[in-house]
């Protein structure tokens, strides 16, 4: 492993930890201790919150490297600013699919919270055996020293796949029709049927419950069904998110780590702010396949020419900004003529 990893710094990833059991133990048992509809007065607070938090994570990052080389806290900086960017950025595709579950399966607004906390408990699992795996399986997959162009070059078998699968993945995803998964039955999801196979489940909700009692049986709710989906859901998205952050610090999982839960555990209240303010993302999926393109020619030129980190970051957020302002500018039809 990298010896500027975070791994050398126990204090800072204890931190880390203590601050995520904290937070989430105050927004599940404090905060929204009972179930209800998310207001966006109460979403723009979190947003800010959780954006604040990665921020000044990623400050105490820099501080801490920076004893040691200014260079390498600046790399530091940059990998976790845009390893956060990036992730975040892939999420809201996955938010516009939450939203189409939850209309599905007519979960009530109050309980839309509850479902999504546990899917991202689930995802912090999920997260973290992807990357540490996927660092493992890239120091595995590097092939010997070649000569390509008259440049000595060592390619690594796993992050070329990723990127050229990620420049396919842009591709199509700028092509894609906005109405396809607004036809799916996501009562034939596998995160769904995995639920059906292993519990009885019943028709009816019961208010936030993920189980109750129905003629003396205890039997699951719909709403545990939909954490299946959201679940498998979240599974499919990271296909794309997880090889786009390897580009950015494929030696260290600890950044990997840290920024993607930084922008997982902000999903939430960006999920009620996208239901409401959604006009703002209709040109988002053109900037998403920019970025994932651009990662993937990021990886495939890697062993010829190396992007650095700081130049990603611009990219990306120059990407980010000019999608939501192509979409505040340039409205789809049917929007404007609302």
């Amino acid at each position: 492993m990298d010896k500027d990893s975070l791994f050398y710094h126990p204090g800072l990833l204890a931190g880390f930890a203590v601050l995520v059991v904290i937070m989430l133990l105050l927004d599940l048992g404090v905060f929204n201790k009972k179930s209800h509809a998310v207001t966006n007065k109460e979403a723009i607070i979190w947003s800010l919150v959780w954006i604040s938090l990665s921020m000044a994570f990623s400050g105490v990052i820099y501080w801490v490297f920076n004893a040691e080389s200014h260079e390498v806290a600046l790399e530091k900086f940059s990998q976790f600013q845009s390893a956060y960017w990036i992730e975040k950025a892939l999420s809201v595709d996955n938010l516009f699919v939450f939203i189409l579950v939850f209309g599905f399966f007519n979960v009530p607004k109050e309980n839309h919270h509850k479902v999504l906390f546990w899917g991202i408990i689930g995802a912090l699992v999920l997260r973290a055996i992807f990357i540490f795996s996927g660092v493992e399986l890239i120091k595995l997959t590097y092939l010997p020293e070649m000569t390509i162009f008259g440049y000595n070059v060592e390619i690594n078998v796993i992050m070329t796949l990723f990127g050229l699968f990620l420049i396919y993945a842009g591709i199509k995803s700028a092509f894609a029709e906005d109405d396809d998964d607004e036809e799916k039955d996501f009562s034939k999801s596998p995160g769904a049927k995995f639920i059906y196979k292993f519990f009885k489940v019943s028709k009816n909700y019961d208010k936030d419950k993920f189980f109750t009692i129905e003629n003396g049986i205890k039997v699951a709710t719909p709403l545990l069904v939909v954490v299946g989906v959201i679940e498998f859901t979240d599974l499919l998205f990271a296909v794309d998110s997880i090889p786009a952050i390897f580009a950015i610090a494929p030696d260290d999982p600890f950044i990997l780590y840290t920024s993607n839960i930084f922008a997982i555990l902000g999903l939430r209240a960006l999920y009620f702010l996208l239901a409401n303010f959604i006009h703002l993302f209709s040109k988002l999926k053109y900037g998403l396949a920019i970025i994932l393109s651009f990662i993937g020619v990021k990886m495939v030129i890697a062993p010829i020419y190396h992007i650095e980190s700081m130049h990603s970051l611009i990219v990306v957020g120059g990407v980010l900004v000019l999608s939501v302002l192509a979409s505040v500018l340039f409205p789809e039809k049917e929007e404007a003529a609302n």
